[in-house]
């Protein structure tokens, strides 16, 4: 990590640039307007800006339109290296910690935090289905936090966060599906029901997949059963938690990182906030270094 850090893009500004160009332009620059490709870079003072003129739609543009980068103030070498930290840290970097590695102030390193994590996320109807044939898909759900919670300030001056009713009506549901040896996609809903487990198996299961789950009855007793070629359950009140190939513990893994995370260094995550979080978990656990891609590729 430290070698990395040492990279120009992290001290150079134009550097910084320069680099993003590549990423974004691999086949040359084209205008993030109206899609043009007859663009001119621009001299002088606009070069180290990164300036560029487009000739259909006459606009100047640089790297960062259309990117979340657009409009910051904050330098380019400064968000190359939030990105680098945010996708490296297994179990995530608090604002906090962000705004004292880079120098920038709180308010800042959020605000930079959760432009990453909307960069993590992935594009609307870009995902293709989970699984195929022969290939397992694990499902489970959790509960995190607490759905209702009073805030107080105490004569100190700390926030102190206090939970409104008990047990598990009053947490937040989870639920994720982990293709084992693959990615994972987790979702932030109301309720746990019948009819929400089905359309998320529905909509991002392949119909070929073999499914994994415990004994719950959202999976057992529901139609998901019918949606995929087959059904497998381990029984955890029976203390079961292997039969040959038949297990959960994938999707029970994720949940251990994912709870970690949120516990020991984001420590309190609203749940307006929660699914971008989960983006978050996501894209680190779907580009793990056990698939090839490491810290710098996940990065870029």
């Amino acid at each position: 990590m430290t070698a990395k850090l040492k990279n120009a893009i992290y001290k150079d500004e134009i550097k910084a640039r320069e680099h993003l160009e590549k990423l974004r332009w691999p086949d040359g620059a084209y205008c993030p307007r109206c899609g043009g490709f007859e663009v001119t870079k621009l001299g002088g003072k606009a070069a180290d800006l990164g300036q560029y003129n487009c000739r259909d739609c006459r606009k100047k543009f640089t790297v960062t339109v259309g990117t979340v980068f657009e409009r910051s103030h904050i330098p380019l070498t400064t968000w190359l290296m939030g990105f680098q930290l945010m996708s490296s840290s297994k179990k995530g970097m608090s604002a906090h910690q962000l705004h004292r590695l880079l120098g920038i102030t709180y308010k800042s390193a959020w605000f930079m935090a959760h432009r990453i994590r909307e960069a993590m996320a992935p594009k609307k109807g870009s995902q293709t289905p989970m699984g195929g044939k022969g290939k397992v898909v694990e499902a489970d759900e959790t509960y995190q936090g607490k759905t209702k919670e009073i805030r107080t300030v105490s004569a100190d001056g700390r926030v102190k966060y206090k939970a409104k009713g008990r047990g598990g009506a009053n947490k937040r549901t989870v639920i994720s599906l982990v293709e084992r040896g693959g990615s994972a996609r987790t979702f932030h809903v109301a309720n746990a029901t019948f009819a929400k487990v089905e359309q998320i198996i529905s909509e991002n299961v392949h119909r070929e997949s073999r499914l994994h789950t415990d004994e719950s009855r959202l999976y057992s007793v529901s139609k998901v059963p019918t949606m995929v070629a087959e059904h497998e359950t381990v029984r955890h009140t029976a203390d079961e938690y292997v039969r040959g190939d038949v297990y959960s513990n994938t999707v029970e893994g994720y949940f251990s990182i994912f709870k970690r995370g949120i516990r020991g260094v984001y420590q309190h995550c609203s749940e307006k906030h929660l699914h971008r979080y989960l983006s978050e978990f996501d894209f680190r656990y779907s580009n793990r270094i056990a698939l090839g891609i490491d810290d710098t590729q996940r990065a870029n």
